[in-house]
């Protein structure tokens, strides 16, 4: 048991060692198991936690196929709707600047992965390439129109995502995982309510069941930008959400000595806290998890050892939670 009660898994070797064993077999027996592993924020700012996250999916490639969600780094998605925000006021040279720094921030990163030159090469022109279209993006030759402005923030917000999926593939094959980066926007499909769209679940799962099943066939870890429902898209047994707190609390634990962990959730109550706004967890995918019965897991990756709060079929009750409305307005929101 950890210091906060936390039962912690197998450790062999290290701290990451063999958590993964956890999730070694499929509900119907058989060895080998799909797990999608979503990334927050937090848990990718910088090279040094890139390639700390890059070894907690090592560990778990060798006994399944992995496919893997990225966040932008944290903060660089307010950075990037604050461009949107400087071009909406008439700052064009504002706003091409401050995506220069955006561009160069994401450079930085590549540096400190130190990669092999082919490969550093080869990320830096990928890079490059995204750092060019942002800067077209944050400097176009007319002030954006309001019925453009919508789109707009929503083609500056994802480019956070699209570099953090370059970034995080590297760091990947640095540890020996071969990983290719992979935009949701090649099959995700979406209704055109701009900063809220709405996927459309099955043409979504068609689309992208052709692009990343043969990725699992020829042995690679794709690396998704944005949305979680991409465990749904290639029926994962288990959802792993890696954060910065140790699960889901009654209480946020940086603000109360009472905070309790909750080690078991059902879907429905996890969908409560959810809809009540806790951020680290995503209530569109809750309802689809149930469905299939996946489980979804919450877990820290700076303490990948610590078990987390599981998500799932019903095993027992939270005697912490005394029902789903009793800590609406305590929740920890974590990162997304």
């Amino acid at each position: 048991m950890s210091p906060d009660g936390q039962q912690e898994l197998p450790v062999e070797g290290n701290n990451r060692g063999a958590f993964a064993s956890a999730f070694a077999k499929r509900s119907d027996g058989s060895e080998h198991s799909v797990l999608a592993f979503k990334f927050g924020g937090s848990s990718l700012l910088g090279a040094e936690r890139m390639l700390h996250a890059a070894g907690i999916v090592r560990e778990a490639a060798s006994c399944a196929s992995v496919v893997v969600v990225v966040s932008a780094m944290k903060r660089v998605t307010d950075r990037l709707l604050g461009i949107a925000r400087t071009l909406e006021a008439g700052c064009r040279t504002d706003a091409r600047r401050d995506a220069e720094h955006v561009f160069q921030l994401h450079m930085e990163v590549l540096r400190d992965l130190h990669l092999e030159s082919q490969e550093h090469e080869r990320a830096a022109r990928a890079l490059q390439l995204l750092g060019q279209d942002l800067l077209h993006d944050a400097s176009p030759e007319t002030q954006p129109c309001s019925a453009g402005r919508a789109p707009l923030q929503d083609r500056l917000a994802s480019y956070g995502e699209r570099f953090s999926a370059r970034l995080f593939a590297s760091a990947l094959e640095k540890t020996g995982v071969p990983a290719v980066p992979v935009s949701s926007s090649e099959f995700v499909l979406t209704c055109d309510t701009f900063r809220d769209a709405r996927p459309q679940i099955e043409e979504t799962r068609r689309r992208g069941r052709e692009i990343l099943l043969p990725l699992f066939d020829d042995g690679l870890v794709p690396v998704v930008t944005g949305f979680a429902l991409i465990a749904n898209v290639v029926d994962a047994d288990e959802l792993v959400i890696w954060t910065d707190v140790d699960g889901i609390y009654t209480a946020n634990p940086h603000e109360s000595t009472e905070a309790e962990l909750l080690h078991e959730l059902s879907y429905d109550e996890a969908h409560a806290l959810a809809a009540a706004g806790a951020k680290v967890l995503h209530a569109k995918v809750l309802p689809l998890a149930a469905e299939t019965e996946m489980v979804v897991w919450v877990r820290n990756t700076f303490k990948p050892q610590l078990r987390g709060t599981r998500i799932g079929p019903v095993v027992h009750s939270n005697s912490s939670l005394n029902g789903a409305g009793a800590c609406h307005d305590s929740i920890p929101r974590g990162e997304a």
